[in-house]
Order: C-alpha cells, then sequence, then structure tokens
C-alpha cells in the first residue's frame, strides 16, 4: 500500500480530502482515476513578467489615448467633422493621422494589457500579430526610403507644393509651413517667388496681402520689437532679388529640408532602433506569458 502511494504523483480530488484526514486503507482502494494532476505553480520570475507585460501596455495604452484626444480635440476645434462649416475636409486633415495613430495604438495596448492581467492566449496572440505587422510596415517603410529616394524626393517637393497652395486653408499647414520656413530661415520651395502660386499672394490676385510672403519668410519678423509684424512680407515679390533679400529669405525650403534631414539621420535611425527596440521587449513579455499559460493548461 504505501509504495503503490508513492508511486502516484495525484492529489485526491474527492470531497473526503477536504477534512484533511485521509486513512491508509481507504487511499489504497481508491480508484486511480478519482486522482488528478497537481498544477505547477508560476514562479516568481513569471509572476514578474506578467505584471512588467501589464505595466509595459498599459503605459503604451495612455499615450495612445492621449494621442487619440489630441487628434480629436485638433477636428473638433477645426471643426473639420462631418457637419463642420469650416476646415479642411476630413479625409485630407492631418489630425486624423494622430486619432488613426492613436486609435491603433490604444486597441493593441489594450489587447495586451487584458492579455496579460488574464491570461488570454486570443488577445496575447492578437497582441503578437499587431506587433510583428506593425515591424512589417517599419521594415517596407525602410526599404521603401532606400529604393526610391527619387520618388519620395518628388512626392516630398509635391506635398511642399501643396502646403503652399492651402496655406490659408488649413490652419495645421499654416503652422507647419511657419515653422519650417523660421527654423530653417527659407521661403518657399525653391526661392520666395514661390509664393506667387498662392492664390492669396498673387500679384494679381486682390486684398493687402497680394505680391507678399508669410510673415515666418521675414529675417526680422519682430523688426527691433516685442509683437511679430504680420505684414513684414507685404510686397516683397515686386521687389528685385537684391532688395528683397535685405528683408526675407531668398532661398528656398527643399534645399534646407534635405540638408537638415541629412544631418538628423543619425536621430532618426536612433529613433527607428529604439522603436524596434520597444516593440522586441513587449513581444518577449508577451511569448513568456504565452508560453505559462500553455504550460500551465497542458496539465488540464
Amino acid at each position: 500500500q504505501v509504495s503503490r502511494l508513492v508511486e502516484l504523483p495525484y492529489s485526491s480530488c474527492s470531497d473526503d480530502d477536504a477534512d484533511g484526514v485521509s486513512l491508509p486503507g481507504d487511499t489504497a482502494e481508491q480508484d486511480p482515476g478519482l486522482w488528478c494532476h497537481v498544477p505547477p505553480k508560476p514562479s516568481t520570475f513569471s509572476r514578474c513578467v506578467r505584471y512588467l507585460a501589464f505595466l509595459w501596455n498599459l503605459l503604451f495604452l495612455l499615450l495612445g489615448l492621449l494621442l487619440l484626444a489630441v487628434g480629436v480635440w485638433g477636428l473638433l476645434a477645426k471643426a473639420s467633422l462631418p457637419g463642420g462649416e469650416r476646415g479642411a475636409p476630413l479625409g485630407s486633415d492631418p489630425m486624423l493621422l494622430f486619432m488613426l495613430g492613436g486609435l491603433g495604438a490604444s486597441a493593441v495596448s489594450l489587447a495586451g494589457c487584458l492579455g496579460a492581467l488574464r491570461a488570454s492566449p486570443c488577445l496575447l496572440r492578437f497582441f503578437l500579430g499587431a506587433l510583428l505587422a506593425f515591424a512589417g510596415l517599419e521594415v517596407l517603410g525602410g526599404l521603401l526610403v532606400l529604393l526610391a529616394q527619387r520618388r519620395l524626393r518628388d512626392g516630398l517637393r509635391d506635398l511642399l507644393l501643396l502646403c503652399l497652395l492651402r496655406y490659408q486653408e488649413d490652419p495645421d499647414l499654416q503652422f507647419l509651413v511657419d515653422e519650417v520656413q523660421r527654423s530653417l530661415q527659407c521661403c518657399g520651395l525653391r526661392s520666395y517667388h514661390d509664393w506667387e502660386s498662392n492664390p492669396y499672394f498673387n500679384c494679381s490676385a486682390p486684398g493687402v496681402q497680394a505680391c507678399g510672403v508669410p510673415a515666418s519668410c521675414c529675417q526680422d519678423p519682430l523688426e527691433s520689437g516685442s509683437v511679430p509684424n504680420a505684414q513684414c512680407g507685404f510686397g516683397v515679390l515686386a521687389l528685385g532679388p537684391a532688395v528683397a533679400g535685405a528683408v526675407v529669405h531668398v532661398g528656398g525650403c527643399e534645399a534646407a529640408l534635405g540638408a537638415w534631414l541629412r544631418g538628423q539621420a543619425g536621430a532618426i535611425a536612433a529613433g527607428a532602433a529604439a522603436l524596434v527596440l520597444v516593440e522586441a521587449v513587449g513581444a518577449l513579455m508577451a511569448l513568456r506569458v504565452l508560453g505559462d499559460v500553455a504550460a500551465f493548461r497542458a496539465w488540464g
């Protein structure tokens, strides 16, 4: 009887064991089918990984919700949602990228949080699949940058030209153009004359902005004052290059932006590597939790 009890690595599932009393004779006569496996207890390291995975995804869930809130706030502030009376169309609004990016990050992070908290294989597999999809898109984007540099350069030129044409129509584009021209000390696409393509700055346009450029093109928009002069670029297009060069930056932003991007290549590569590292850490923790769940269910 004693040897039989030693050979059975089981714990009794009967109701009699709830009393904590078991007679040797009764135990030996029980049917082995009434015994059940003892499930393995997760190690301290496994529990730490599980809670760390939950906190890791919770952080990115909050960041995704913040990004989503910024996008929705931007759309509502410009009344560009359906039914709005002003602003750019919803499909071409830059704030839509914030909203979609925040929504995607929030959904994936929420799946990771619940998957780690509830030990759900379905949610963990969805989380891993989403990370793999993001990694594939990042690799594809890097290959496009390396293999289609000329097309990307032409696309960037067309985008900058579109920003010049829609300068007064979209507050986001106006802010972006002003920041680029002010920080890079440039004006227009290839030169300050590119602003003639804008219907408001064209010399044949009615209004005070005709033959002018934005104030962000001016070399000294403050003009020794404390408040920027929004009219410092008015009438510049009617001046010659030498005279205009004393008032505004005559060089275009295409060359300046290209030089700035080449100078920031190291920072861009470091940011991409950090993003890949973050995704790899999240995937490894999810794989560990998924492995623990599979090992536990194998005893069932």
